[in-house]
């Protein structure tokens, strides 16, 4: 593939270090974004900063909402490959605010395939989520599994996502891959999210709010090994399995061009031993305030990925004792403490 590749969501975490990736790889890389204030929109103006020294990155500032906009940018660009990671993020927020889950993980995510349908796109990967797992308990998690009880409107979203792509294969024989993100983090990381909230109050001397507990289990996955399977997906688009059987459905295969993965450290880790891995990075204690589980939470994630290691030669295996010192000493540089 020599055309330029779209990545929507670029300012994102996850979006920021998969453009990266392929602009060191020498691609040409499209990013979009809304840039909405969801969190600090300075964090992803220095992402889109960094990816500014890369000759072969350009960016636009759109909103998946926008069809007009999104439109006018695929007739310009005849992309080969789209990643669309864009969506509302978080669990929590989405019990504040569903209508922004609407409008981004839906409607945007229509669009998309609509302009990926159009404009004779040969691959699309998209982001899901393992929240789909919702009231599942059967560990570790497979995408051959039901997932139809997902506990927050987020992991609804992407529950549609996934079945929104799939009737795009059947009906236009678009290749699709979904993949079903386990608990990211890393330099550049969402300031949401419990890594950074935990290392910037260990490292202020302020508490942190502990849910469950303390008895959390999460697949926390290094941003590098989520980006390298990423790509390597993209560069496989989705096919059909000859063998899917309609009288036994597999879930994750399809007799449309159709695939869903996991990529996760097939290795869950309890939340008292991450916080234990942050106060050896960072030197300091941390003061715990022990919180009953939130609304929408799960008690614990764990990703089985085998069909990901069949299928592109690779699964995360980045240690959290290693992950967590990269991502401490970024936050110690950016933030300048």
């Amino acid at each position: 593939m020599t055309a330029p590749i779209l990545v929507t969501g670029a300012a994102g975490f996850i979006g920021f270090h998969l453009a990266e990736r392929l602009l060191r790889q020498g691609r040409t890389v499209v990013g979009i974004d809304n840039l909405n204030d969801y969190y600090d929109v300075n964090l992803k103006r220095a992402r889109l900063e960094a990816l500014s020294a890369y000759p072969a990155f350009s960016f636009a500032e759109i909103d998946l909402a926008d069809m007009a906009a999104l439109k006018a940018l695929f007739d310009t660009h005849k992309f080969d490959l789209v990643h669309n990671l864009a969506a509302q993020a978080g669990v929590r927020y989405s019990l504040q605010n569903p209508h922004a889950y609407v409008r981004s993980n839906l409607d945007g995510f229509v669009n998309i395939l609509e302009c990926c349908r159009h404009g004779g796109v040969k691959h699309l990967v998209f982001a899901s989520s393992s929240s789909v797992y919702g009231a599942v308990t059967k560990m570790p998690f497979s995408v051959h599994q039901n997932v139809d009880h997902p506990v927050s409107l987020y992991a609804a979203t992407k529950k549609a996502n996934e079945l929104l792509a799939h009737s795009y294969a059947h009906l236009y024989r678009l290749p699709v891959t979904g993949l079903r993100f386990f608990t990211v983090y890393g330099p550049w990381g969402r300031p949401d999210m419990a890594v950074y909230l935990f290392t910037k109050a260990i490292l202020a001397g302020q508490p942190i709010d502990v849910y469950n507990n303390g008895e959390m289990q999460r697949d926390f996955t290094y941003v590098d090994d989520i980006v390298e399977a990423v790509a390597r997906v993209g560069e496989q688009p989705a096919a059909v399995n000859p063998d899917w059987d309609s009288q036994n459905p597999d879930s994750a295969t399809s007799n449309a061009p159709y695939r869903i993965y996991n990529i996760g450290n097939n290795a869950p880790v309890k939340l008292m031993r991450l916080i234990e891995v942050i106060e050896q990075a960072t030197g300091k204690t941390a003061i715990k305030n022990f919180m009953p589980i939130q609304p929408g939470d799960v008690p614990a994630t764990y990703a089985d990925v085998d069909d990901l290691v069949r299928d592109v030669g690779f699964a995360p295996k980045t240690p959290i004792e290693v992950g967590i010192g990269r991502f401490v000493d970024w936050y110690r540089s950016y933030h300048g403490v």
